[in-house]
């Protein structure tokens, strides 16, 4: 079977998963497909490169079972990286990584990652300001990263990648005392019923599925989690990671797309919803995500848009520490920025 035949049966396999609407479409079907860049993109440092070609050849003798299977342990490709930017990615990493600071005694700590798992730049755009609500909500000054291609006018971070994502948590667990600190992890990039998608240029590629995360969280220690997760089906996670000590939220169902991921937008709906409107409100996490969900189902029916019917679930422990990071909210609530995700008719 020749590599093209190969493509074509793992479109078609993936195809069988539901939605995958021309308004997200996973990265695994080739998100965002552009044939040609202009020349003033490539010429941009700070350009996020575009996704031209197929997914590599990754499932070739594989059933569709088999391929299943081999995604869970979170698979992560990159072809034809230049080695001046494979050390200019891990000194950015490293330095960013050294910076972070200790964890206190007798404080309740919340160390933030944002991470944007695929080069299209809303994803970028999303987690810079993501970061930035997130880490002036639960007092994460000092103890903030963030994980980021260029977004168009910026290119000063280590970009996101599911290897990025668990040297960081294994160095944040080397900080914080995990039973006393919390994490606070974002993520954003394009998904389907196997998990998260990392789709970087033409030169990345990989699934993190909810299996392999949780595994990572278990190896590390973590255990007291605030997860939101930003992507079509991402409510393939809750199941899988839900526990005593987690709240998890999610942009959708897991047999559902989200929305708004277009490159040129500065926000999903669900990161411009629950991150840019209601987390800047002095609420509590439940009260947000249930006011960000109604702002999403009437953006939604807006738009004639299948419900993305997003998800969260509070283990019975979050209660005894989540209030001790709400505590440090800011009382006046700031404003939106950037241009929403969706425009009022």
């Amino acid at each position: 079977m020749s590599g093209l035949d190969v493509w074509f049966a793992l479109r078609d396999w993936l195809s069988m998963f539901k939605g995958l609407s021309t308004v997200c479409l996973t990265a695994l079907c080739c998100a965002s497909l552009s044939i040609s860049e202009s020349a003033s993109a490539q010429e941009n440092p700070n350009q996020p490169p575009e996704h031209t070609l197929p997914w590599p050849n990754i499932a070739a003798g594989q059933s569709p079972e088999e391929l299943a299977q081999s995604m869970t342990g979170a698979p992560e490709l990159n072809r034809g990286v230049p080695v001046r930017e494979i050390v200019e990615q891990r000194r950015r990493l490293d330095a960013k990584l050294a910076a972070l600071q200790p964890q206190r005694a007798g404080e309740v700590d919340a160390y933030v990652i944002s991470i944007a798992l695929d080069s299209d730049p809303v994803f970028a755009r999303e987690a810079r300001e993501t970061a930035q609500v997130l880490s002036s909500r639960y007092g994460g000054q000092g103890r903030t990263l963030t994980l980021a291609g260029p977004d168009g006018t910026q290119n000063d971070l280590p970009k996101g990648s599911i290897e990025s994502l668990f040297v960081a948590l294994a160095r944040i667990a080397d900080l914080m005392d995990t039973d006393e600190d919390v994490l606070v992890l974002y993520t954003t990039s394009h998904g389907n019923k196997l998990g998260l998608a990392y789709h970087y240029g033409d030169t990345g590629y990989g699934i993190l599925s909810p299996t392999r995360l949780k595994s990572v969280f278990e190896e590390l220690g973590i255990e007291r989690r605030i997860l939101i997760i930003s992507a079509c089906h991402s409510g393939v996670f809750v199941p899988t990671l839900a526990s005593r000590d987690t709240a998890i939220l999610t942009a959708s169902a897991a047999e559902r797309n989200s929305f708004g991921c277009q490159p040129e937008n500065d926000w999903t709906f669900f990161g411009d919803a629950l991150i840019n409107r209601e987390l800047r409100k002095p609420q509590s996490l439940s009260d947000a995500a249930r006011a960000a969900a109604l702002q999403i189902a009437g953006w939604e029916t807006q738009a004639r848009l299948l419900a993305s019917l997003p998800q969260s679930a509070f283990g019975a422990g979050v209660s005894q520490w989540l209030p001790m990071l709400e505590a440090r909210m800011p009382q006046i609530a700031s404003a939106p920025v950037g241009r929403p995700a969706m425009t009022a008719e």
